[in-house]
């Protein structure tokens, strides 16, 4: 028997919060357990091998049974519910890398829910109907976007487009990752696996560039049905061949010269499913005859394709500078990855502390980048490469609006008793920021239910999250927030407190101090060092600990470096002076004042100081 290799993931928010000591089963496809594991501080397990099928029966489309063995993984954590993961595919040669995203339990919950994902084998080894629309070039949609831009992330319906399924977001590249992990074999031929991916890339940006559900009034951008779309499985893993051409390519696509729209490119096995654009199976001929990725393309779309290429990614705070950040590499660029690590590694304290200085890409530059690689899959070569440099965007995003609504949960005082009041789309008032804030903080963890605008207004964006968290928490999914409702938020959004260890809302340290804590039950100094900001030796050293035990109602010193009367927000789309005013009881001129302002305008980005 040939071996392949497993790492388990177990995160939440998005990536922003590990989960450590996570309770890990694998087991055979008789249920039989073969290894048992624990995940790390960075929410990991080690590679474990296990037995599965020669590469050779992946490579050959003549080859009538199964080229790969299953297994399946259970997932259990305190305060959280259980995932079951079934049919994962394992591959000769291959490192299969399965995220879970574990669901805080609701307050008061006494037992586990269990969330079972089933994998299956990929798309290419499937019958059944494959010949999506689509259109091939920009005049033949009525609705198009002015540039090709990624979405990140990008809003999957998890089957047909009218059928009642819910949507999930995720970041652009890790639904590529997924879909090529779900549509073919990892173990083809290089040259066949990037035009494959092509492809699928590029069958996404024109579903997005042309609006293609959207402008039929769906709130997605894409179904997972291999009959309209190409195959998604969420919470399936993604294979190390599959995610390291994925992470140099993703806002690469395939065009038409002199167009700037991307090609429809639709595809198909070529087997047991014919159709009129790309072979799955033919590209792995054609790869072993030596052709390169575009030869395969032009061989199956018009002879004038080519690749381009869009540095235009929605949600991105700052672009890729264009050239890799090295040892000897100074400036701008520099500082603000320097400045994300230090922000993120108060999630992830594994990642070292950069002891160079700001600008300076030095050797503890270096280390840092390094681990952070480690830890998120990428080549641990200490060059901060577009991969690199957009994977550490995502998550200084991810961290810090975690860490911004905590922040705006304090000021806004939700308190444990939902308001009274039914509301409705057309609602105004602090209610709905109440309820905005409720659905923005649970959707965080739930990646099933969309964030909304803290406007105030209850507009066509809260209704669809509401009727979401609904759908999820089986309640009536009419859009109104009644009794039921309310009290299913406060239940969710009481479990995400209890159970989950909250980051530092203050992530950006100006002076020195500590304040009080009172110890409570299920404290420990690495929940209180996640929760605060500092870390575990901090604390210990501030308060003169020599072991690790604490007791409820022991009064620690938490370290704190942000200066009392102010905490620190980014500015997201829609904010307003007067709206951050209302939302966190100051005034439009205190804010202008704590932050230097001499206008009202506002960037998406753009740090602020808002008086407490």
């Amino acid at each position: 028997m040939a071996i392949g290799y497993l790492t388990i993931q177990a995160r939440t928010a998005h990536e922003a919060l590990p989960l450590p000591g996570v309770q890990i089963s694998v087991l055979d496809d008789e249920q039989n357990r073969i290894y048992g594991l624990t995940t790390d501080e960075n929410g990991e397990t080690r590679k474990i091998s296990l037995e599965t099928m020669d590469k050779s029966y992946s490579q050959n489309e003549n080859f009538t049974g199964t080229p790969f063995v299953t297994y399946n993984v259970l997932a259990q954590a305190e305060g959280f519910d259980s995932v079951y993961v079934t049919d994962i595919p394992i591959f000769d040669g291959e490192s299969a890398h399965l995220p879970l995203v574990l669901v805080p339990m609701q307050g008061q919950q006494r037992n586990r829910v269990q969330t079972e994902i089933t994998v299956g084998p990929p798309a290419v080894s499937m019958e059944g109907e494959r010949e999506p629309e689509g259109a091939f070039w920009s005049g033949e949609s009525a609705q198009v976007l002015r540039q090709v831009v990624i979405p990140n992330p990008i809003t999957v319906h998890l089957g047909t487009p009218d059928s009642a399924a819910s949507n999930v977001q995720v970041s652009f590249p890790d639904y590529v990752k997924n879909v090529a992990s779900s549509e073919i074999y990892p173990t083809w031929p290089e040259n066949a696996l990037r035009a494959n991916i092509y492809a699928i890339i590029t069958f996404a940006l024109n579903r997005v560039y042309t609006e293609w559900y959207r402008a039929k009034g769906y709130y997605f951008d894409i179904t997972n049905s291999t009959a309209y779309d190409q195959y998604f499985v969420y919470g399936r893993p993604v294979y190390d061949s599959i995610s390291r051409i994925v992470d140099e390519i993703f806002n690469e696509y395939v065009r038409r010269q002199g167009q700037e729209a991307p090609y429809f490119t639709s595809f198909c096995n070529g087997t047991t499913v014919t159709c009129r654009g790309l072979s799955q199976w033919g590209t792995v001929t054609l790869a072993n005859q030596g052709y390169t990725p575009i030869r395969i393309l032009r061989y199956y779309y018009p002879d004038d394709v080519e690749i381009a290429q869009t540095n235009i990614i929605t949600n991105m705070l700052t672009s890729y500078p264009g050239t890799p950040l090295r040892v000897g590499s100074t400036g701008l660029d520099v500082q603000t990855i320097q400045r994300y690590l230090k922000r993120i590694r108060q999630n992830y304290p594994a990642i070292p502390a950069i002891t160079d200085a700001e600008g300076t890409f030095g050797d503890g530059t270096r280390a840092a980048v390094v681990k952070f690689q480690s830890i998120f899959g990428l080549s641990p070569d200490g060059i901060v490469g577009k991969a690199t440099w957009y994977k550490i965007s995502s998550l200084y995003t991810a961290v810090t609006r975690l860490a911004e609504l905590n922040s705006e949960g304090t000021n806004l005082g939700i308190g444990t008793v939902p308001p009274a009041a039914v509301l409705r789309q057309g609602a105004r008032g602090q209610d709905v920021i109440t309820l905005q804030y409720l659905l923005d903080i649970i959707s965080e963890y739930y990646p099933d239910i969309p964030a909304v605008t803290q406007d105030g207004i209850f507009g066509v964006g809260t209704k669809q999250s509401v009727t979401a968290f609904q759908r999820r928490m089986g309640l009536v999914a009419d859009g109104i927030v009644g009794s039921a409702t309310w009290n299913a938020l406060y239940r969710t959004y009481q479990g995400i407190g209890q159970n989950v260890p909250n980051p530092n809302p203050n992530p950006t340290p100006d002076t020195g101090g500590s304040f009080a804590y009172t110890v409570r039950a299920g404290d420990t100094l690495w929940l209180l060092a996640n929760r605060f900001g500092t870390t575990v030796d901090a604390i210990k050293r501030l308060n003169g600990l020599t072991g690790d035990s604490l007791q409820i109602g022991q009064v620690l010193q938490i370290p704190s470096e942000q200066p009392s009367g102010y905490f620190n927000y980014t500015v997201r789309s829609g904010d307003t002076l007067w709206l951050l005013a209302n939302r966190f009881g100051t005034t439009v001129d205190a804010i202008k004042r704590a932050s230097g302002l001499t206008g009202d305008n506002l960037q998406i980005g753009q740090v602020l100081r808002i008086p407490t």
